[in-house]
């Protein structure tokens, strides 16, 4: 008989619990729904991991003529060959990023009947919501992910009450994502002269009008071998700014192989989005990346999303055809 997850999913869902529910009842063994395939587990096991770095940009040199080139340069490259990049120096105080894992933490390790008002596996029926990645699709091999994750949307120029954000993170989240849309401004200036553009090129597009916040707990795993913290995917959106832990987890493709992005302490990643390689007419490429499940835990990262548009036309050059590949939302990340 075939296996059919939607059992174990509707456990999942109707304890309201979340993974922690269940790594909090002292599991063992983990839910067939969260276990990879057989073949994608023998094709890790034949794959080479990457001994390369992933690229690091420091932006302490952005006002000087010589310095801001020098970093344009690092934008390009890493944008190019990694679709991913480090980003220290950013101007985002420490109080602040510290601030942000803490009050992500509270939030994920608070009584689970506060918690329980959040929790919706439907993406579309609020604009703050909790639950635990069990979007599985049998057919193009996605299981359910070992983590737990908070979704704060319609940032920005979107409308949200501040009274809607749980309490225990309120103030740090309005503080971060108010740091991180300036912060935004001068990457997309970055961004558009890396790219050969005028700086207020790619903010001339409005692609940063939205943003949505998710504040990812990913739970140590008794059999982090059998599961993913997330699957492996592009962002379908412009650009991800993400600030970690210094658990580690996260990892990129890099000719074929997976290479580890080690945190460096209140250091940002930055990554391309699918539609900024749209943009770019395929100039830059979107990560592909994924976060292992580990046995020690909790690992907590914060990510900020922004939206969907099409190809600029400086971009379209004679050697260049259209890529012009249907994105899903932003929120289908996580299905």
């Amino acid at each position: 008989m075939d296996y059919d997850p939607s059992d174990e999913k509707k456990a999942i869902d109707d304890a309201k619990a979340g993974v922690k529910g269940l790594v909090d009842s002292g599991i063992v063994e983990i839910p067939r729904i969260f276990i990879r395939p057989p073949h994608e587990l023998a094709e890790e096991l034949n794959m080479c991991k990457s001994t390369l770095q992933v690229p690091v940009v420091d932006l302490s040199g952005i006002h000087v003529e010589d310095g801001r080139k020098k970093i344009v340069d690092e934008i390009r490259e890493a944008s190019e060959k990694w679709g991913l990049f480090q980003l220290i120096n950013h101007g985002i105080p420490s109080s602040v990023l510290e601030g942000m894992i803490d009050e992500t933490r509270k939030f994920h390790e608070q009584d689970v009947e506060v918690k329980k008002e959040y929790y919706s596996s439907d993406p579309t029926a609020r604009q703050v919501r909790y639950d635990c990645n069990l979007h599985v699709n049998k057919t193009k091999g996605k299981i359910a992910n070992w983590k737990d994750t908070l979704y704060i949307s319609e940032l920005v120029s979107g409308h949200i009450e501040p009274e809607e954000i749980p309490q225990v993170c309120r103030k740090t989240s309005v503080e971060y994502i108010n740091h991180v849309v300036k912060l935004e401004d001068i990457l997309l200036g970055l961004l558009s002269e890396a790219l050969g553009l005028k700086p207020n090129h790619l903010k001339a597009t409005e692609c940063d009008k939205r943003q949505l916040m998710v504040c990812h707990y990913y739970l140590a795993c008794p059999l982090p071998e059998l599961t993913l913290g997330t699957n492996k995917h592009t962002d379908p959106v412009f650009v991800t700014i993400l600030f970690q832990d210094q658990n580690g987890g996260l990892q990129v493709m890099r000719d074929n192989q997976w290479a580890d992005d080690t945190p460096i302490e209140h250091g940002l990643v930055v990554n391309i989005g699918d539609l900024l390689q749209i943009l770019s007419n395929d100039k830059f490429v979107s990560a592909i990346h994924r976060v292992v499940a580990k046995k020690i835990g909790p690992r907590i990262s914060v990510a900020c999303f922004s939206t969907e548009f099409l190809p600029l036309q400086s971009c379209m050059v004679q050697s260049k055809s259209s890529y012009l590949k249907k994105t899903p939302h932003y929120i289908k990340i996580f299905k």
